[in-house]
């Protein structure tokens, strides 16, 4: 027997909205700080961390990279071989992508400004995620559930 409320649109994406949420209150937290005291440095900190574990459940949940023990393979649908091959990696292709907009943010902002130490640590955080997905493709942990057999 199966209740209600474990079908709700709550329940399925309940980690994607309370980690959104609570992504959101960094962000609120850290523009009413300043970065110059220890809390709203830990703010700054708090939304890169938080905005690459948004990006890791909801890009997951979306896109794949064929390999990766950090995603899910690629449903076989009828594509072309261009098109499957774009699924396939399409997890690679957005980090990539999104990545360039965060560098490129980075780069036209002032490194030590409030934001700018943000965007320079969601680009830290965006090299990090690119790097587990591409290393969990062929690299292996004994023991870790991360790593491919």
């Amino acid at each position: 027997m199966t209740s209600h409320r474990a079908h709700s649109p709550f329940r399925r994406h309940s980690l994607s909205i309370v980690s959104s949420t609570i992504l959101l209150c960094w962000i609120i937290l850290y523009s009413r700080s300043s970065p110059d005291t220890h809390l709203g440095a830990f703010f700054g900190n708090a939304i890169a961390d938080w905005t690459g574990l948004v990006i890791m459940v909801i890009a997951t949940k979306f896109m794949y990279e064929k390999g990766s023990a950090e995603s899910r393979e690629p449903p076989r649908h009828w594509l072309g071989p261009v098109f499957r091959k774009l699924q396939e990696h399409s997890l690679t292709i957005f980090l990539l992508l999104t990545g360039a907009g965060w560098i490129a943010l980075f780069a036209k902002s002032e490194p030590n400004s409030k934001w700018g130490q943000v965007a320079g640590n969601i680009v830290s955080e965006w090299t990090q995620i690119f790097g587990l997905v591409i290393l969990t493709k062929k690299l292996v942990e004994p023991h870790s559930k991360e790593s491919r057999h």
